[in-house]
C-alpha cells in the first residue's frame, strides 16, 4: 500500500508534468522554470531537436515551436520511483505537429516517444533535473524534417 507521502510525490511529480505540456503547448517557454531546474539537463536528439543545458534548450524551444502552427502533447502511461528526495519517471508522449510546407500547404504528422527524466525535490517542490526523449514512432513527418525516421 502507498503512504500518504507516496502519494503526494506521485501527484506532485505529474501535476508538474502537465505543467510541462500546458507550458509547451500553450508556448510559455517562461512557465518552464517552474517544471526544469536551472542546470537540468535535456536531450530531445531522439526526436530531432538538441541536447544541452536548460537555458539553452528553453531558448532554442522558444525559438523553433513558433514555426509550427498546432501541436499538442499528450503524457500517460506514468511510472514513477521515488527514492527519498530524488524520483525516475517514465512518460509516453503522443504529439501530433502540423508545418507549413514550402508550397504554401501545411502537413500534419504525428511522434510518439517516452520521456525518461529525473527528479530532485527541492524548496520549490519536485522539479526535471535530467530528461532524455527516446523515440518510439513517426508518422508521415515531411522530408525537410526527417531526422531518423522510421
Amino acid at each position: 500500500m502507498l503512504s500518504l507521502q507516496a502519494l503526494s510525490d506521485r501527484a506532485e511529480i505529474e501535476a508538474v508534468m502537465v505543467q510541462y505540456v500546458n507550458a509547451i503547448d500553450t508556448r510559455d517557454f517562461e512557465a518552464l522554470t517552474a517544471v526544469f531546474t536551472a542546470d537540468a539537463w535535456i536531450d530531445y536528439t531522439a526526436m530531432g531537436g538538441i541536447k544541452g543545458a536548460f537555458p539553452e534548450v528553453k531558448a532554442w524551444l522558444a525559438q523553433v515551436l513558433p514555426h509550427f502552427p498546432a501541436y499538442y502533447h499528450l503524457i500517460g502511461n506514468v511510472a514513477i520511483t521515488v527514492e527519498g528526495d530524488a524520483a525516475r519517471s517514465r512518460s509516453a508522449c503522443f504529439n501530433p505537429m502540423t508545418v507549413r510546407l514550402e508550397d504554401g500547404t501545411e502537413q500534419t504528422f504525428f511522434l510518439g516517444l517516452w520521456y525518461h527524466d529525473r527528479w530532485q525535490r527541492t524548496e520549490a517542490g519536485w522539479r526535471i533535473t535530467e530528461r532524455v526523449e527516446e523515440k518510439c514512432f513517426d508518422h508521415n513527418v515531411p522530408a525537410a524534417l526527417a531526422v531518423g525516421t522510421s
